[in-house]
């Protein structure tokens, strides 16, 4: 029998639709395009404008080290895959090289001597080395820029994620750190990366999708040691995930989901000790020589200066073989040292020895550009909005369809659900609360960067209330705030590191806020230098210069 004329389906009208919609997704990864590559721009060239900043002179050597010795201990303190990336061409391009002062041991920090000896063993050609160097860390940063837009597309509407994508793009904290050699930008990106992969294994778990979801995570922690917080944190939401289920399926679901993550953890560990290449996998917990209190049992910097300890040493944990490298337990062990030792900290006019809770929330106040805190600040107002009135997703079901034009009575049908909201915003509170708690010093906004992303794709939410309803105040206002948030950071570009927003004076006023890093870490050595080759008749000059690098190679004493 068949179907009558009015049950048949409109052909043209499917044929249509379908093309509009193909249409629509051209254009947005054009759009998608053309940021990705506006910002690779942005970093390459800033990255050529700016004298090597202080971490940067003891990451270089440490890359090339990794590479050339098999050797991760010159600077354990952060995991090597950006370093490596970023000595790869160095190496390629065949730099002279000083390793006199390679000198390893419990409390020893020797990279950056070391570094400085590769600078003058290279003398002007440095700059062109870190360059080399820093190029090729530009992909990473830009993976971040594609999550972007992939988790919002497919959370909020394909508008969303153009608008997460134009907050990564043109952040000043993201252009400033990107353009780096240093891993806060990478482990923004690559942590975002992994956050993705789990969310997509959760809403449709499969065996593929861990060990995807798994390598993410390993590639994470082989950027930066702060995600380590993430093998407590995974667990704890795929459990409030499927317990929150209408229907959390039979036990077989259970046990073969539970083994599904089982696979996410263990690859992530294998992935993180694959990039130490297994040295030191396994060594038992008493072997190590600790220089921290936590783990060494030891008081004072001066104990430690030759010598560490071991609490576990002579128990039955110390006999317990640890399933990470050597060299990773070594780098949190001294980073968690110099928090003990503590030092001197800066903000707002003030000086104190040790640091403040708040820090970083009164830095991202500061830092973060005025247009993006008040979209934040509309995202939560419509939201909050939204609850009261009922018009806000609250089911289970998940918008799973980015590109359909944004039709509100879709958005409607394929709503988010809190759990999707907690998987997103999770990660980013657990940076805060994480670096927060670490109050013996507070030196750089940059330890918080990884948290900026999740906020990024969270504010985009915004759209789901201006989609499919015309040029609205709101959309306009949307609008207005995101061009606002990105002349703000252009204005100031390429001196991005300096950068503060107009409620905190702007980058003349930023001394008045923080130091160091957030906003003279050393990098302005190249300006100085061309000013001087600009102003002959200036003489009698001396250079008072805080930094890590050697200004001789510049030609300035």
């Amino acid at each position: 029998m068949s179907l009558s004329t009015a049950n048949r389906p409109d052909e043209p009208a499917i044929r249509e639709t379908s093309h509009r919609r193909r249409r629509a997704l051209s254009v947005d990864c054009a759009a998608a395009g053309i940021l990705l590559l506006v910002q690779a721009g942005l970093l390459a060239y800033s990255a050529t404008r700016h004298s090597p900043v202080s971490d940067e002179v003891a990451h270089l050597p440490a890359g090339m080290a990794a590479w050339r010795f098999g050797r991760f201990d010159l600077y354990p303190v952060n995991p090597p895959l950006v370093k490596m990336i970023a000595a790869a061409p160095v190496l390629l391009v065949g730099p002279e090289t000083d390793w006199s002062r390679y000198d390893t041991g419990p409390g020893r920090r020797r990279a950056w001597a070391v570094g400085r000896d590769l600078m003058r063993a290279n003398g002007r050609r440095s700059l062109w080395l870190f360059t080399v160097a820093r190029w090729a860390c530009i992909p990473l940063i830009l993976v971040g820029g594609w999550v972007c837009c992939r988790w919002a597309s497919e959370l909020y509407g394909r508008y969303a994620g153009l608008l997460a994508l134009a907050l990564w793009t043109f952040s000043p904290n993201v252009l400033a750190h990107g353009q780096l050699m240093t891993p806060d930008a990478a482990a923004a990106s690559l942590g975002l990366f992994a956050a993705y992969s789990f969310w997509r294994w959760l809403r449709d778990p499969g065996w593929g999708r861990a060990l995807g979801a798994g390598i993410a995570l390993g590639l994470a922690q082989l950027t930066k040691m702060t995600w380590v917080f993430l093998f407590g944190l995974w667990p704890l939401l795929w459990l409030l995930y499927r317990l929150s289920e209408k229907r959390n399926g039979s036990a077989h679901k259970w046990f073969r989901q539970a083994g599904q993550h089982a696979v996410v953890l263990l690859a992530g560990l294998y992935v993180l000790n694959a990039g130490y290449g297994f040295r030191g996998t396994f060594t038992r917990l008493g072997e190590f020589e600790f220089v921290s209190g936590t783990l060494g049992a030891v008081e004072t910097w001066e104990i430690v200066k030759d010598a560490g300890g071991n609490r576990f040493r002579g128990s039955w944990l110390g006999q317990v073989p640890l399933p990470i490298p050597k060299d990773y337990l070594v780098g949190l062990d001294r980073q968690k040292r110099d928090f003990e030792v503590g030092g001197w900290s800066y903000r707002g006019g003030q000086w104190r020895y040790g640091g403040w809770w708040d820090y970083y929330l009164y830095g991202l106040a500061v830092k973060v550009p005025l247009g993006t805190w008040l979209l934040a600040l509309l995202s939560g107002l419509c939201s909050a909005v939204g609850i009261l009135t009922g018009d806000v997703p609250t089911s289970s079901k998940g918008a799973s369809v980015p590109n359909r034009d944004n039709n509100p009575s879709i958005l409607d049908r394929d709503r988010i659900s809190w759990r999707d909201t907690l998987v997103l915003l999770a990660p980013a509170a657990g940076v805060l609360l994480l670096v927060s708690s670490q109050t013996g010093f507070n030196h750089h906004l940059r330890y918080v960067l990884p948290a900026l992303p999740f906020f990024f794709v969270w504010i985009s939410r915004i759209v789901r209330y201006c989609a499919g309803r015309g040029p609205t105040a709101l959309t306009i206002l949307t609008a207005s705030l995101l061009l606002w948030s990105i002349a703000s950071s252009l204005w100031v570009y390429p001196h991005s590191l300096s950068y503060f927003n107009e409620a905190a004076g702007g980058p003349k006023n930023g001394h008045a806020h923080l130091l160091g890093s957030n906003i003279d870490w050393g990098q302005d050595l190249v300006y100085l230098r061309d000013w001087l080759d600009e102003h002959p008749e200036a003489e009698g000059l001396r250079l008072a210069y805080s930094g890590a690098a050697v200004p001789e190679v510049f030609g300035l004493t």
